[in-house]
């Protein structure tokens, strides 16, 4: 094989492994650019042009759906694989890969009835191509798109937009910078008015990418020719001008050979008094040669940017594969060992959450600088150490026997009172930083890249953290509680050692600070002063909780949630059954879906940079 065929095989290889990856044609955005990098041949032309005819003489085989008015209805991608000489000529479509077509009468069946599942036995046009592969020792390696022909006016069971239509879908494919325009015009018709030639025209002013073919050279009068054409004069291009004898209708009734048939069109010109000094770069024969070398001129061309193209979608794939992972094994020690190393990446990225590797860890600190500060700041301590509040506790606790010096029952009867509300904002702490755990873990768990692929590990993680998170923050609750609960169990003695110390200081002697306190015991200032007194006491119990039931939080909830999230869970998966470790790791199907196809694609680029390069250097 040449280097030529091996570059154009390697782009027909390339583009079929696109199209059956689902990279062609609207299929994966990521990487459906690399066939558009590639170069490729439509076929354009009005109808009834001779399209299809040209198609089959580059084939050398009768296999395409024949009829009036619009044939081809769905674009046909027309693969041609050159095989070793003298092996079997057969066909595949896309939609049928385990089928070889050896009939080409059946092909052309398929491509009927292929057509009509999607648009129906209408003359209704889609968009969705048709795949078709030919492998033959008579063609040359080529990727040929056969459009819907051009016409201008709608005709019954047509929509009225069907011009409009078909004219949008072709430019679809002839305006990419890698499309090659065979523009097919029949020669019993004005150049002029040739719909191919103006489309190419709008879409490729230069005429770089546009070869003109000229059909049914044999049907024009008698007395005239289409030399101004084929030498240029009328519409020059920048490549010749290649005619085309098709078979006749009648060869075409009589099922003439298309081996015969291009034997025909070789003697028709080197015995045309018109055309015989050009015979040898006319017919389908030397059109699929002319096409074939500029295909390879316009591959070598671009090259360097496949090979970029494709080490960019090899890197891209390569990072997808690391975020998919690679496939589980099937033994239970190493499924134990895959599901533990995900724990801990869990585990690891919970972690840098707390640590201030990643946000999150500073709503915890929030918790304990603004929302506990600004509920012990709320408690109404101002309602329950009002003077009537103080004069009915103090009142009551006297009973029938008045108090001597200090009210000591009174006082112990506010001082509890005004500690229990403490235990308010003590539990709402701790539930605002097991909220912020648990909000945590989930994060975790969604940023956990290598869990992605396991929904039922990822839920046994969140389940088993929270029911730890639930027994954190329960022995949280009780260590606050007995906080508070041991301030009130225990007053501070130096407290009400100062209360009579200040009476005395105030009053000169202990006997008429006696006095002064019996004669003011039932007055306002009297009650104010113990209000106050109980005030302060609280106020430095508030500051003391203000700074343990913190400590208290982080002590049981955090460093917990820090140090054993997941002990008891790795406890229970030390003791799973291997069925059961293996329905840890069930992938989501869609993920299992994706990884394949990744790696299909992975083996594709790979291969085809591989044989660029042995190519290339071939070369």
């Amino acid at each position: 094989m040449t280097t030529m065929e091996s570059l154009i095989g390697l782009v027909n290889r390339i583009q079929r492994a696109c199209t059956m990856l689902g990279d062609y044609g609207g299929g994966d955005n990521t990487f459906s650019s690399l066939w558009e990098a590639l170069p490729s041949v439509a076929v354009v032309g009005g109808q009834s042009s001779g399209k299809s005819s040209v198609l089959e003489s580059i084939v050398g085989r009768d296999f395409l759906p024949r009829g009036s008015g619009i044939v081809t209805r769905r674009p046909l991608v027309l693969q041609l694989h050159k095989t070793e000489e003298g092996s079997q000529e057969y066909a595949e479509f896309l939609h049928l890969p385990k089928r070889r077509f050896t009939d080409f009468a059946a092909v052309r069946k398929e491509i009927q009835d292929e057509t009509d599942r999607v648009t129906g036995r209408t003359k209704q046009i889609s968009p969705v191509p048709i795949h078709l592969s030919i492998y033959s020792p008579n063609v040359v390696n080529l990727t040929l798109i056969d459009l819907p022909g051009l016409t201008k006016v709608a005709v019954e069971g047509q929509p009225e937009s069907i011009v409009e239509d078909i004219e949008a879908m072709v430019r679809t494919y002839v305006e990419k910078p890698n499309c090659i325009i065979l523009a097919i015009s029949p020669a019993n018709q004005d150049i002029a008015t040739s719909d191919a030639i103006k489309l190419a025209r709008e879409v490729d002013p230069s005429g770089e990418r546009t070869f003109g073919v000229l059909t049914k050279l044999d049907l024009m009068d008698k007395g005239t020719n289409a030399l101004d054409v084929l030498e240029g004069r009328s519409y020059r291009l920048q490549h010749p001008w290649v005619g085309i004898v098709n078979r006749s209708q009648a060869d075409i009734n009589k099922n003439v050979d298309m081996i015969i048939a291009r034997r025909k069109e070789r003697e028709y010109f080197a015995t045309s008094p018109d055309y015989g000094h050009l015979a040898n770069k006319m017919g389908s024969e030397y059109l699929a040669k002319l096409l074939s070398k500029h295909l390879e001129s316009v591959i070598r061309a671009r090259i360097p940017s496949i090979t970029s193209l494709i080490n960019k979608s090899i890197d891209e794939l390569e990072s997808e594969m690391d975020h998919l992972g690679r496939p589980i094994a099937v033994d239970a020690g190493a499924q134990l060992y895959t599901i533990l190393e995900l724990c801990r990446a869990f585990d690891r990225i919970f972690k840098e959450h707390l640590e201030g590797g990643r946000p999150g860890g500073d709503r915890i600190y929030g918790v304990f600088d603004h929302q506990l500060p600004a509920a012990l700041r709320k408690l109404p301590f101002d309602r329950h150490l009002s003077m009537q509040n103080v004069r009915k506790i103090v009142s009551e606790a006297d009973g029938y026997q008045p108090h001597l010096i200090a009210p000591e029952q009174g006082y112990r009867r506010l001082i509890e009172g005004s500690l229990n509300y403490f235990r308010g904002p003590a539990e709402a702490s701790v539930d605002a930083v097991h909220f912020v755990l648990k909000e945590l873990v989930r994060k975790s768990i969604g940023e956990t890249q290598e869990l992605k692929r396991f929904p039922t590990l990822q839920a046994e993680i969140a389940a088993a953290s929270n029911e730890a998170l639930e027994r954190f923050r329960e022995e949280s609750k009780k260590t606050v509680i007995r906080l508070v609960d041991m301030e009130s169990s225990y007053l501070t003695v130096d407290f009400f050692r100062r209360l009579p110390q200040e009476i005395e200081k105030a009053g000169g002697s202990a006997a008429a600070a006696a006095a002064a306190s019996t004669g003011d015991r039932y007055s306002e200032g009297h009650f104010r002063r113990i209000g106050s007194n109980v005030s302060s006491y609280v106020g430095m119990v508030s500051d003391t909780l203000r700074n343990t039931i913190p400590k208290a939080v982080v002590y049981c909830q955090v460093k917990e949630a820090k140090q054993s999230l997941l002990n008891h869970f790795y406890t229970l998966l030390g003791k799973k059954e291997a069925k059961q470790l293996s329905q840890l790791l069930d992938e989501d199907p869609a993920l299992m879906e994706r990884r394949q196809q990744c790696s299909k694609r992975l083996e594709l680029y790979k291969a085809a940079r591989d044989e660029i390069d042995s190519v290339s250097w071939a070369h």
